[in-house]
């Protein structure tokens, strides 16, 4: 497996830090319709011996989820695959989450040492909805049934062009991963709904981006999990929570109720050898910027994790 990050913002200083800490792939964000941007991060990326794997976050599906797309969105999202394509970059994380991305109802939860997590409650949400009612009961934007409709037709339509690009689509689950939230259906919520994916479309090129955080929420075995899902899991969101869809709060890497160690040994056993990069990381003290996306946190996750990467190789004679 490969030490894979997120960067923000991706420049000379934050690519030599990780570099420094052994960071081998950078995820980049969707670039736009020009191939530019990406070849620009790509070059820049090289320069401190990294190299692009990834696209994750901001694309141009969201009437593709909702199916109402008039064809617009369908063709940038062939055009990105063939582009990532052409310039190797071998994996696109993507979800199906309609009319919202992970949500957050705090930002700056304490934490050890006073670090800041960002949390999540629904009673908050609610308590924020019911202060702003409509009494007029408001129809789903899309229902369960036709969000899997729609998700059959995107992966019908996008992995011949993902196989002849040589490009794997991998979906990322529900963040927090309840059936509804904000009066809109979602679907990629439990273990289940992941293995009807896969059985879906059984294509190598449709896989699940494994983020740990979502499925501990989800309140399952982590290490089990990772074995059922197998050889499925090609991407991998390596964080930690504690609590329940409803109510849960972000941890440090080595400070939430996961056995981490556990979960790099079920990687090695299914063979995982994909990227794999530290998530919604701490805010540390004096630090400023996204919570979840700063970079002191990030450092520290990164050593933590190659400790784990070296000591489950030893454990597995690799």
């Amino acid at each position: 497996m490969r030490l894979a990050t997120v960067l923000t913002p991706i420049n000379e200083a934050n690519l030599q830090l990780a570099a420094q800490c052994g960071v081998t792939d950078l995820v980049s964000r969707y670039f736009g319709p020009e191939i530019a941007s990406l070849e620009a991060t790509q070059r820049l990326a090289e320069r401190h011996g990294l190299r692009v794997s990834v696209v994750e976050g901001y694309l141009p599906i969201e009437r593709l989820k909702l199916g109402t797309d008039d064809g617009t969105e369908l063709a940038a999202m062939k055009r990105l695959l063939r582009q990532m394509g052409d310039a190797g970059v071998p994996l696109l994380c993507y979800n199906f989450m309609s009319g919202t991305d992970w949500v957050r109802t705090k930002l700056h939860a304490p934490a050890r040492g006073g670090a800041t997590v960002t949390e999540f409650r629904l009673q908050d949400v609610e308590r924020a909805i019911s202060l702003n009612a409509n009494p007029t009961p408001v129809k789903p934007l899309v229902t369960a049934e036709e969000l899997w409709v729609n998700v059959e037709r995107f992966l019908q339509e996008l992995l011949p062009v993902a196989e002849a690009a040589g490009v794997t689509l991998a979906m990322h689950p529900d963040d927090p991963p309840l059936p509804m939230f904000l009066g809109r259906a979602r679907i990629m919520n439990t273990v289940e709904s992941f293995e009807r994916l896969m059985a879906l479309a059984p294509s190598s090129r449709n896989a699940i981006c494994f983020c740990q955080g979502t499925f501990a929420t989800m309140g399952v075995d982590i290490p089990a999990t990772i074995r059922r899902l197998g050889s499925h899991i090609r991407y991998v969101h390596f964080r930690d929570v504690a609590g329940t869809p409803e109510s849960f709060v972000e941890t440090f890497h080595d400070d939430g109720p996961t056995d981490m160690a556990e979960a790099m040994r079920a990687y090695r056993a299914i063979g995982f050898d994909g990227p794999l990069r530290p998530d919604h990381v701490p805010v540390y003290v004096g630090e400023e910027g996204e919570p979840g996306y700063t970079m002191l946190g990030r450092l520290f996750a990164y050593g933590y994790i190659r400790g784990l990467m070296q000591a489950t190789a030893r454990d597995s004679g690799l």
